[in-house]
């Protein structure tokens, strides 16, 4: 079972898409957390905030079935742009962990140095403080859970990566689910009203582009996605 835990709805497309994709059809439960509504993620000053926030939550389970049919969806609901690493927040993201159980949890690299936006810092923050909460019994004992330790964080957006995941076979996957995030298309994808069929194809080549640009770090010929792989939690 893995864990991916997003600032943001179309966040854990981005950053690890196309490993869920793979691991899904290798028979691996998949479950999304996504810490904030996404009620910002606008460049209309006009829209309605509320609106945004509950298109995005369906465009989010849309997206996650589109990777994984079988894909669980889960939302904290703070607000977007006012996410902050708090007692709160670990204990709520530390129930689901001990909760699910996940054996792999993946997430935004809190250590990238100038990362400019709060909620990605936070979310890697929350993400890491949540694993040591998780796995020790006397952090919120509260939830009467038995304690968890997964066995692996994958961290994308890092500055050292240090694992690869071949994505080969998987980015129309990881294409198709971002098109879902329909409130997006202008302000993260380029497209501008309808999604026309060369919408979509540069949409698929900048995630091939992003792809082939981990390969030849990687030395590798394969499409992949990278992390920086913490196994000591």
């Amino acid at each position: 079972m893995a864990l991916a835990i997003g600032a943001h709805p179309d966040d854990v497309e981005f950053g690890c898409g196309g490993t869920l994709a793979k691991w899904s059809n290798s028979g691996c439960m998949i479950h999304y957390l996504i810490l904030t509504d996404g009620s910002k993620g606008t460049w209309d000053e006009n829209r309605d905030a509320s609106e945004l926030a509950q298109t995005r939550k369906l465009e989010t389970v849309e997206s996650a079935r589109t990777l994984s049919i079988s894909a669980e969806v889960h939302f904290l609901g703070r607000i977007d742009g006012e996410l902050e690493s708090t007692p709160r927040e670990r204990s709520e993201v530390a129930y689901l962990i001990r909760d699910i159980k996940p054996e792999v949890i993946l997430g935004h690299d809190p250590f990238k140095r100038y990362r400019l936006h709060p909620d990605h810092r936070n979310a890697g923050w929350i993400t890491c403080d949540s694993i040591v909460a998780a796995r020790d019994p006397l952090f919120f004992p509260e939830h009467r859970l038995e304690r968890h330790r997964p066995k692996a964080l994958l961290l994308w957006e890092a500055d050292e990566p240090d694992h690869f995941e071949t994505t080969e076979g998987y980015l129309q996957l990881k294409v198709d689910a971002l098109l879902k995030h329909r409130s997006q298309h202008e302000s993260t994808m380029g497209i501008s009203g309808e999604v026309s069929a060369a919408a979509k194809s540069q949409l698929a080549g900048m995630i091939a582009s992003q792809a082939g640009a981990v390969s030849l770090r990687w030395n590798k010929k394969e499409a992949g996605e990278e992390f920086k792989l913490i196994t000591d939690l």
